[in-house]
Parts: structure tokens; C-alpha cells; sequence
């Protein structure tokens, strides 16, 4: 007879895995609330303390961390290893089924204090799982519900479970719990350090998705949520539509940042490769989608639509009127989705709340990795400085800080000009900052007269603010420090446009 030890916190298909087990002459040792399961569905299982002659203790802190367990594990198939066992009266286990402790689960949650995150941090399991992927010569190790048909279907088969089969599930154990102890370490990382950037940087994540190809169809490419938290786009569910593809995660993601850099007004927001078509706040959202859209109608088509408040029917109803690959929004009012629904392939993502990302931003370079603090940076109106001669008034300041809002999400060299609320012209990623101007204030046309403009780095050259003077630009927002600031300002001041200083950078590469 062999013996299989099962611990699992998810028991999600427990009971027939356990009797599938029987069936096929195992014996099953277990724990708590795992064993009390199996009681219940009246499969025949010995408590891990009857072996051991060893109670749970502490809580159930101590329950399988016991020599007669580990070195029935441990145990490799060799004539030595094996009369040692039978020396010391301890039988082989040469199946293992563990879950760990929720902790993703908990720290995940709003409102987790520290004490109950704690708890939540398994010990046993892991080294179980751990010492089971160890020994994968003769030890099978089981660690999510997912594997169950496929390891009964093996072991009914007639050469059993094979080393190779073997080797994938211990590959799978470490995966978890790599995932698991990154988890932990970034949690603890978040409640007692006073950085992120620890002598070293661990990260992982749990597969959601794979992709049909990444930016382009020769690359292969998947989807790994590092949490599922409500107002993350991990977390999002999809309510209709294709399959996301990778470009259409990471456009949404930019639109989702975008939106939820505004709290106090409706904002949409309209992306296409990661900067927006079409940008504006409104009295209600289905005002700012009109005026977002209406900002770059063009460039709007395919893009991704994204909301920081509940989609509504109204909302819904423009939306369908043009071609877009997804909207994210942390809520929909009854019957938006049903409007949304007759695009069959508009993918619809639902956050359920509002949320931006606080997260470390991680890079990866070839042998390594760059990690950075998020860009949460928020202006203070009251911490602008005033630099040219004429000041700007009340409606120009509003426009100014909305302008400077969206400039920190577009790609540098980033330049936006505004009027109203709305982004009336992009200019993005361009190799010198007078290009984007061009490119900015060429799409804004007339309506640059009397808007404003905001760069996300200073003005190396006065060129710019010729470009801008000739458009009719009424202010300008820049981060200031260049070394030719005074001849930028003494430009501003003989076209009369008034020029504020936020000393602050928002490059975004």
C-alpha cells in the first residue's frame, strides 16, 4: 500500500481526488481541517498526529513539522534510505497535496491588518512541498486542484506516474512557492522598510493568460497577475469581447493609470499605443467621452476607451457608435453592458472600483532588472511659481494643471496642449521637444488659440515658445531648471504669454 499526505486549504475537488485515491490502494494521512473533510465525506483517513504521537500545537502552527514526516518524504528510493525507514519504523509517503495558507488572498483585501497577514503565512506546507519537489525522483507533489484529473489519469495508467511527469509537478511546486515566499517578502518589504530597494528584489506572479502572440505575431508572450485586487487591471473582470491581446493590456493599462490621476471630476480617457487620442473631464461621463472623443475622432478609432466612473446607458450608447478594442471603467449601470454587449468584440472590463497603481515599476534589461518608484507625484496649485510678467488667471490655472495631469502619462518628449478640460493636441515620443510642439499644436489648429500648453520637461531652446506664440498658446506649464530658462521666459514675455514653473519632471520613457 502507499501513502499519500494531504493538506490543503483550497479543497476544491478534495473529496473525489481522496476517494480516487483509496481506489486505487493509498493510504491518506492528514491534518485538521483537511482530515475532518475526508471524515465527512467518509473516506478512511489517518490524523498526522497518530503517526507522529505528536499533537497539533500552538494554534496549528505545529502540525507536520516532525522528523517521522519529513523523512517519509525525504526518503530517496535507494537500499539505505529505504532500511532506514524500516530501522526507524517510518513508512515512505510517496504522494504529497498541498495548498498553502491564502496569504495573496488576504494581504489583497482593504482592510487586513498586520497580525491576520501574518497568520496567513504558511510554514509547514511550503516545507512539505518544497521537501516533496526535493525528492521528485519517487516522491509525486501535488500542489493545486487543477492537477487532480491528470494525476489520477496517471496513476490509473499502466506505468503509473512517470519521472518525467514527476519533474513538471515538482517544477510547478517551486514556481508556487517562489510566487508565494515573493509575495511575502514584498509585504513585509511594504509594512518595515523604509524603501522598496532591499539588498535584494523579488517578484512573481500567477499565470492568467495566455496570449495569442505578444507585440508582434512572431512573439510568443503571456499574462501574469501579481495580484488580483479590486481597481487593478489584473483584477478586472471581462464581461464580453475577444481575448485581450498583449498590446490591448498594456493600452489599457496606460488608459486605466490616465483616468484615476483624476478623482474630483468624470474623466475619460482615449489610447492608442500607450499615449491618448483624446483626453477630457466633464459633467457626468457620458460628456467626457463626447469630448475625449471628439478630441481626435481619427486617431480614436481601435483605441481603448477607459472611465473613472460607472459606464452609464447614455455612455453606452455613444460608445457603440465607433469602433474601439476595449473600455475598463470600475463599474457599469444595468443595461450599459447589454448595449456594449452588440459590438461582440468589444472586450468590456469591469475593476469594480477605482484604483492607481502604487506598485514598484519593473523593467527588465538584458541580465537583470530596473526597479522605480511609481510617478504618484501630485501638483500642489499652491506650490506653482509664477515666472513671466502676466500671471495667468482662475480658468487658465484649471487648464494648466489638467494639461499637466495628462502630459506625466504621455511618452517623452510629451507636450500637451488644452482648452476647456479637454486634450486638443498630443505630441509624443519625439527625438526633440520642438517636434512634439509641431506635431501638438499642428493637430490643435485654431483651437490652440487661447489654450494652453504643458511640457514634461523644460524648455532647452526658445524655439518652443516661438512655435507655441505662433499658435496662439495663452500659458505654459513646464517643470523649469534648464540652463537657458531666462531667455525661455524673456520669449514668453514679449508674446505676452504667461509661463508657470511646477519643479517637477515627469518623464515617462
Amino acid at each position: 500500500m502507499k501513502r499519500a499526505l494531504i493538506s490543503v486549504s483550497d479543497k476544491t475537488g478534495l473529496q473525489d481526488f481522496a476517494k480516487a485515491l483509496v481506489e486505487l490502494d493509498y493510504e491518506i494521512l492528514s491534518t485538521g481541517g483537511t482530515a475532518r473533510a475526508l471524515h465527512e465525506a467518509g473516506v478512511p483517513v489517518i490524523e498526522v498526529s497518530d503517526v507522529t504521537k505528536f499533537p497539533e500545537i500552538l494554534d496549528g502552527r505545529v502540525k507536520t513539522l516532525h522528523p517521522i514526516i519529513h523523512a517519509g518524504i525525504l526518503a530517496r528510493g535507494t537500499e539505505a534510505h529505504m532500511q532506514t525507514l524500516k530501522d526507524m519504523d517510518i513508512a515512505p509517503i510517496d504522494l504529497v497535496v498541498i495548498n498553502l495558507y491564502p496569504f495573496e488572498e488576504t494581504i489583497a483585501k482593504p482592510d487586513v491588518d498586520q497580525q491576520t497577514a501574518i497568520e496567513n503565512i504558511d510554514i509547514g506546507g511550503p516545507t512539505m512541498v518544497r521537501a516533496a519537489a526535493k525528492n521528485h525522483e519517487r516522491v509525486s507533489i501535488v500542489v493545486d486542484p487543477s492537477q487532480y484529473d491528470d494525476v489520477i489519469k496517471a496513476l490509473k495508467s499502466e506505468e503509473s506516474i512517470t519521472l518525467a511527469q514527476r519533474q513538471q509537478l515538482a517544477m510547478r511546486a517551486f514556481e508556487m512557492t517562489a510566487r508565494y515566499d515573493a509575495a511575502i517578502s514584498q509585504y513585509m518589504v511594504s509594512q518595515f522598510a523604509g524603501s522598496v530597494f532591499e539588498p535584494s528584489y523579488s517578484f512573481g506572479g500567477r499565470l492568467q493568460q495566455m496570449l495569442r502572440y505578444g507585440e508582434n505575431p512572431h512573439q510568443k508572450a503571456a499574462f501574469y497577475a501579481e495580484t488580483k485586487r479590486p481597481g487593478t487591471l489584473a483584477g478586472a473582470e471581462q464581461l464580453g469581447g475577444k481575448e485581450l491581446s498583449y498590446n490591448n493590456i498594456v493600452d489599457t493599462d496606460a488608459a486605466w493609470q490616465m483616468v484615476n490621476e483624476f478623482v474630483d471630476q468624470p474623466a475619460c480617457a482615449i489610447i492608442k499605443h500607450t499615449n491618448p487620442c483624446g483626453f477630457a473631464t466633464g459633467k457626468d461621463v457620458c460628456d467626457a467621452f463626447v469630448r475625449a472623443h471628439e478630441a481626435d475622432p481619427l486617431s480614436s478609432y481601435g483605441g481603448i476607451v477607459a472611465f473613472n466612473r460607472e459606464v452609464d446607458v447614455a455612455t453606452a450608447e455613444e460608445i457603440i457608435k465607433t469602433f474601439f478594442e476595449a473600455v475598463i471603467a470600475p463599474g457599469y449601470e444595468e443595461g450599459a453592458v447589454d448595449i456594449l454587449h452588440k459590438k461582440e468584440k468589444l472586450r468590456i472590463l469591469d475593476t469594480k472600483a477605482c484604483g492607481q497603481a502604487t506598485t514598484p515599476w519593473i523593467e527588465t534589461i538584458s541580465g537583470g532588472f530596473l526597479v522605480q518608484e511609481r510617478d504618484t507625484n501630485h501638483l500642489d496649485v499652491n506650490s506653482l511659481k509664477v515666472v513671466t510678467e502676466k500671471a495667468p488667471d482662475a480658468s487658465l490655472i484649471e487648464d494648466l494643471v489638467f494639461a499637466w495631469n495628462v502630459v506625466k502619462h504621455v511618452k517623452s518628449n510629451a507636450i500637451v496642449v488644452a482648452k476647456d478640460g479637454v486634450s486638443i493636441g498630443v505630441g509624443a515620443g519625439q527625438m526633440n521637444r520642438v517636434g512634439s510642439c509641431d506635431i501638438a499644436l499642428t493637430h490643435a489648429g485654431d483651437k490652440a488659440k487661447g489654450a494652453v500648453l504643458a511640457s514634461d520637461a523644460f524648455f532647452p531652446f526658445a524655439d518652443n515658445i516661438e512655435v507655441a506664440a505662433k499658435a496662439g498658446i495663452a500659458a505654459i506649464i513646464q517643470p523649469g531648471g534648464s540652463i537657458r530658462d531666462q531667455e525661455v521666459i524673456d520669449a514668453c514675455n514679449k508674446y505676452g504669454i504667461a509661463m508657470v514653473f511646477t519643479g517637477v519632471r515627469h518623464f515617462k520613457h
